[in-house]
């Protein structure tokens, strides 16, 4: 079920100057880490002047899907939803 979650998150990313790619490495939420599996969604957002990198994940175990956003005006994660793939 997904369900529109809105707090803010540790995670620790990593940047690949061979592949200039920077993605998330580690999501720290409500005090258990997720490492992270496969990025199925990488997109940015304007709002006002303020650009927002949105990632769309699964843990490494695929048990459970993430929505992050990295605020660049501060550098700050937010999940804004997760989801356990189950429909109801």
């Amino acid at each position: 079920m997904r369900e529109k979650i809105n707090e803010e998150v540790s995670v620790i990313m990593y940047y690949s100057s061979t592949k200039r790619l920077a993605v998330p490495h580690l999501i720290r939420w409500q005090n258990r880490e997720y490492l992270v599996g496969k990025i199925g969604y990488h997109h940015t957002v304007m709002e006002g002047r303020v650009l927002h990198h949105i990632y769309e994940l699964a843990d490494k175990n695929q048990a459970l899907w993430f929505r992050l956003n990295l605020d660049t005006s501060n550098l700050h994660w937010r999940l804004e939803a997760v989801s356990d793939g189950n429909a109801n």
